[in-house]
């Protein structure tokens, strides 16, 4: 099932094998960024955190990943989230 993603603020998508391989966890992401249950989704092979407002925050997690030895692009991915409200994006991996 497609992500629903937020035009408003940037969304962290990672891939659910990276996620593992670095035994990263759900407490670990709130201890990070405080999320809500809204805010961290799982679907298949991909996990969704966001929408992230704080952009410190989200920049330091990206290199807290990156010492976890995920790689940008590759395992992990920040959206912008800088588009129009009349456009929705939704975020799901490709079906093998």
């Amino acid at each position: 099932m497609p992500i629903p993603l937020a035009g408003s603020a940037s969304t962290l998508l990672l891939r659910k094998e990276a996620f593992e391989r670095a035994a990263l966890s759900r407490a670990a992401f709130d201890q990070w960024l405080t999320l809500t249950p809204e805010e961290f989704r799982v679907e298949g092979d991909l996990v969704v955190v966001g929408p992230v407002y704080d952009a410190d925050a989200l920049q330091a997690l990206v290199s807290a990943l990156e010492d976890k030895g995920l790689a940008y692009f590759d395992d992990f991915f920040e959206l912008s989230g800088n588009w129009p409200d009349w456009i929705a994006l939704l975020a799901m991996t490709p079906r093998t």
